[in-house]
């Protein structure tokens, strides 16, 4: 802390400074005004140490989650190493038929390159259609792995048994509104193999809100997902402890275009409105919040304010736990999972392999707010193709310089104290108050997503960055600006072609609808059709929660399309237009 005296002195000594030696440079350089911030003392007035940044692993988290810059099993994660103890989820994959994607599990294995599966479902799976749907003619299997019912996901997990068995391994399962129609196939297949439920350990996205605001995969109207979310958050913290039970994503807001106080600010509404749905469900807040991870918040090439951003993230968030919610429970107060400052939309399609750089720099934006260092998207991500092994092995690698030569992880925090970084931090977080107090006053995020406030504020956000890109005012090298004919516009050597030509994505197609016509030909359609009737009448009723039913229906191979159907009848769909 600066006495009132010393703080004078500097703002003295600091309009002197702007008066001579500033001015004359400005005026040599012939620019009319100042291009460089430099921050003092009067830039943080009244900066606690310990209110605002505290210590590594403690609250309020502002300097890292954990006591070390990065835990050692994190670490290997985050370098492909293998890691002690229990296998994490391998890499975000999925393609094609279950046997496809189970192949490539395989594949990846013997490379040692997997270990539990990170599943990317189609866009038909994902919205609650089944492959011989008319509404799914063309997506099959085309950017994931299409599921139609429980013998889809059994295939999947031929890959994962002996010492890879599924309570031995961690899933990933990138879904949100057929999240607990997943859950109720995982299930299925655990109690098959004997499998106790409290041994199993996964991670479904779940986060339906995002959806909503910024993605699009949604089906039900937001009362009922929240309520099917509910569901997945009572159900698995009384029977399957060790899941998460929510992977709350920043990511595909901050893609849709949200600047840094708007991701902070609807992200974590919606975590307060899950959080708000467990404590209403009867669930203490320790028993549940410890489970709640986030996945990244994506991010730009800004790498100032994307530090600013994860250090405002973690510290808003403990508050929010702490303060409004009472948890007493520390990882109760801790932004679980979030990743670096790393996002897609940064990577470029001309001249490609300058993505190495820009994942680099990210990585380092990421060492220095107390993530981990990832060498960003693969360079050939903006192709259109399959990542190529060239692109994973050079993503990957850089990871290591990072670390592993460049030592970045050696120092947590170091840009704690910073009286720029400090007072960019503050300014972020008050950006960030701001926009959450707002949506309180609207009744909460589901309210102001009805509304359709985060999605205009998004929408206008990214239309003035792409209009600074179109107008030249923000650069994007390669893109905007330095495209004259003395560039060279360099390519990659090796271009891979994606793992699923459209040949195969076709044959693929009908292989599947094949299949489903087969099992609903052989089940017990009559138990089938019951069970459904039971889910219908359990859907009725607010009080009961769905797990139990889907589960039912999914073990006599009930079809995932059937099952959301049902659903659809008692919930109706949601139709967003008229709320922008």
């Amino acid at each position: 802390m600066y006495t009132e005296e010393e703080l004078r002195e500097i703002e003295k000594q600091r309009k002197e400074w702007e008066e001579g030696p500033l001015r004359k440079s400005l005026q040599r350089f012939g620019l009319a005004d100042n291009p460089t911030k430099f921050c003092t003392p009067l830039d943080v007035k009244g900066f606690s140490f310990l209110d605002k940044v505290g210590f590594p692993g403690e609250y309020p988290f502002t300097a890292g989650k954990y006591g070390v810059n990065m835990p050692p099993g994190l670490l290997e994660m985050g370098l492909g190493m293998a890691s002690g103890g229990r296998a994490p989820a391998g890499g975000y994959s999925g393609y094609g038929t279950a046997e496809d994607t189970r192949d490539h599990y395989k594949n990846m294995q013997s490379l040692g390159m997997m270990t539990g599966p990170n599943i990317a479902f189609d866009l038909p799976t994902q919205c609650g259609y089944d492959s011989d749907d008319a509404s799914a003619r063309g997506e099959v299997g085309k950017v994931g792995v299409a599921i139609d019912t429980l013998h889809d996901f059994e295939i999947i997990y031929e890959a994962f048994t002996g010492s890879l068995e599924i309570d031995k391994i961690s899933s990933n399962w990138t879904i949100n509104g057929m999240t607990n129609i997943i859950i109720a196939m995982y299930i299925a297949i655990a109690e098959k193999r004997g499998v106790p439920l409290d041994k199993l350990r996964a991670t479904p996205q779940n986060d339906i809100l995002k959806e909503y605001i910024a993605r699009g995969t949604y089906t039900f109207p937001i009362k009922a997902s929240m309520r099917m979310t509910r569901d997945t958050m009572v159900y698995c913290t009384q029977n399957m402890p060790n899941m998460n039970t929510i992977s709350i994503s920043g990511y595909h807001i901050r893609e849709a275009g949200a600047n840094p106080a708007q991701v902070l600010a609807f992200t974590l509404s919606d975590g307060i409105a899950y959080m708000q749905e467990g404590v209403n469900a009867g669930l203490d807040i320790d028993s549940f919040a410890p489970r709640t991870t986030f996945l990244n918040f994506g991010g730009t090439m800004e790498v100032y304010r994307e530090i600013a951003l994860y250090r405002a993230l973690r510290r808003v968030w403990g508050r929010i736990m702490k303060d409004r919610f009472n948890a007493k429970n520390p990882r109760s107060w801790m932004l679980r999972g979030i990743g670096g400052p790393m996002g897609c939309s940064v990577t470029t399609a001309q001249r490609p392999l300058n993505n190495l750089s820009r994942g680099v720099i990210q990585g380092v934006a990421s060492a220095l707010c107390g993530e981990i260092p990832a060498g960003g998207a693969p360079f050939d991500e903006p192709l259109g193709l399959g990542h190529s092994r060239e692109g994973m092995q050079l993503t990957i690698d850089a990871a290591r310089i990072m670390v592993c030569e460049a030592r970045l992880c050696d120092v947590a925090d170091p840009v704690a104290g910073s009286f720029f970084f400090e007072a960019l931090t503050d300014e972020i977080e008050q950006e960030g108050w701001a926009l959450i107090n707002k949506i309180d006053e609207m009744g909460g995020a589901p309210a102001a997503i009805e509304k359709g406030f985060p999605q205009r504020e998004i929408a206008r956000s990214a239309h003035e960055w792409q209009r600074q890109i179109e107008a030249g005012e923000r650069t994007v090298v390669g893109v905007n600006k330095f495209v004259g004919e003395q560039e060279l516009d360099v390519l990659p050597q090796t271009i891979v072609e994606h793992p699923y030509d459209p040949k195969k994505r076709a044959a693929a197609e009908e292989k599947q609808i094949d299949r489903l016509t087969k099992i609903k030909k052989e089940r017990d359609n009559e138990a089938v059709q019951a069970s459904l009737k039971r889910l219908k009448e359990a859907a009725q009723d607010d009080s009961v929660n769905l797990i139990p039913p889907l589960v039912e229906s999914v073990k006599l191979y009930a079809s995932l399309g059937e099952m959301t159907k049902a659903l659809k009848e008692v919930f109706g769909e949601y139709q967003s237009y008229g709320n922008l």
